[in-house]
């Protein structure tokens, strides 16, 4: 039997915001995402030693970045791509996480705004993503300093695009120590709204709705992202239908039980262990979509966290 839903969190998710497409716009959902950071300015963030807004190279000119360090020793370098369903989220919405992986991982930890849709869809953000950790790891030397331990990291369609990113950078001869994906979007063919496609992954239906991210959401999120539904199958939107995952750095991923992206999350696990990667897959007991942001009250949110971001220093500590 799974873990029964948290019970912290069973009080914190009517409070969430994002859970009614309905009435949803892409400026509301930026807007409370937005508020919801802000409702913690109260709670001091996790300190870090230094924190640097910059600028990188983006798919179609500089992108707003924010760089985190935690002492001056060389250090791995991690560019994190925000979550938001593509559509919201921003360098604020994800300033804790963003410390915390800098604080637990020791890597220069550099945090990317990429262009969002419905102003720019696909494929502006995972053009973004590759353009911003070709430049950030191409003069490592300014940030970690250390080529033999680069990683990706993201949640949600943050992590598909960290996802996306270790594939093309496999492709372009990047060499990646690590990558930290946490309950990933890896299968958008149907946008969630195809029946026989969502049949597929149980979760879409055992979860669709009243755990914080529902089904319609990720409708509604994938409906925003990609103007033409066709280009789901694009590997650059559906890492899991990449023709091959072969050679690609090894992977932290991280699903939640009550969310409907668990089985898509724990499919791309499978399928990287398959192509001989190496994979720890943590499974999320009794945990939602989104509870990397919810360790401040949620003791096993907190726990589980830390747990994967263990693993990914371990990763990125050996290198390459």
């Amino acid at each position: 039997m799974p873990a029964p839903l948290d019970p912290v969190i069973a009080e914190i998710i009517p409070k969430l915001p994002l859970r009614d497409p309905a009435t949803m716009t892409p400026q509301s959902a930026r807007d409370s995402l937005r508020a919801l950071a802000a409702a913690r300015a109260a709670v001091p963030p996790p300190p870090v030693d230094a924190v640097q807004d910059i600028k990188v190279k983006g798919g179609a000119g500089p992108l707003d970045a924010r760089v985190y360090r935690v002492g001056s020793a060389p250090a791995p370098t991690v560019v994190f791509f925000h979550g938001g369903g593509w559509v919201a989220g921003d360098l604020e919405t994800h300033d804790r996480q963003a410390r915390n992986l800098a604080i637990e991982t020791g890597a220069v930890v550099v945090s990317v705004d990429y262009r969002r849709p419905p102003e720019t869809r696909f494929p502006g953000a995972f053009e973004d993503a590759f353009a911003a950790s070709s430049d950030v790891f191409g003069r490592v030397a300014e940030f970690g300093g250390d080529a033999r331990r680069l990683g990706v990291a993201g949640d949600s369609a943050g992590g598909n695009l960290a996802a996306a990113t270790a594939i093309a950078c496999r492709d372009a001869g990047i060499r990646l120590a690590a990558q930290l994906l946490v309950y990933p979007v890896t299968d958008v063919v149907g946008g969630y709204a195809d029946a026989r496609e969502n049949a597929r992954f149980p979760s879409r239906a055992e979860n669709a709705e009243g755990y914080f991210l529902s089904r319609a959401v990720m409708e509604w999120f994938a409906g925003h992202y990609l103007a033409d539904s066709d280009h789901a199958a694009d590997w650059r939107v559906s890492p899991l239908r990449a023709t091959s995952l072969a050679g690609l750095a090894p992977a932290i991923v991280t699903t939640a039980w009550f969310d409907p992206l668990r089985d898509e999350g724990a499919a791309y696990a499978k399928a990287l262990e398959a192509a001989g990667v190496g994979v720890s897959h943590h499974e999320g007991a009794g945990l939602i979509h989104g509870y990397f942001g919810l360790g401040d009250a949620s003791e096993v949110a907190r726990a589980e966290a830390q747990r994967a971001r263990a693993d990914f220093k371990t990763l990125l500590t050996r290198g390459i």
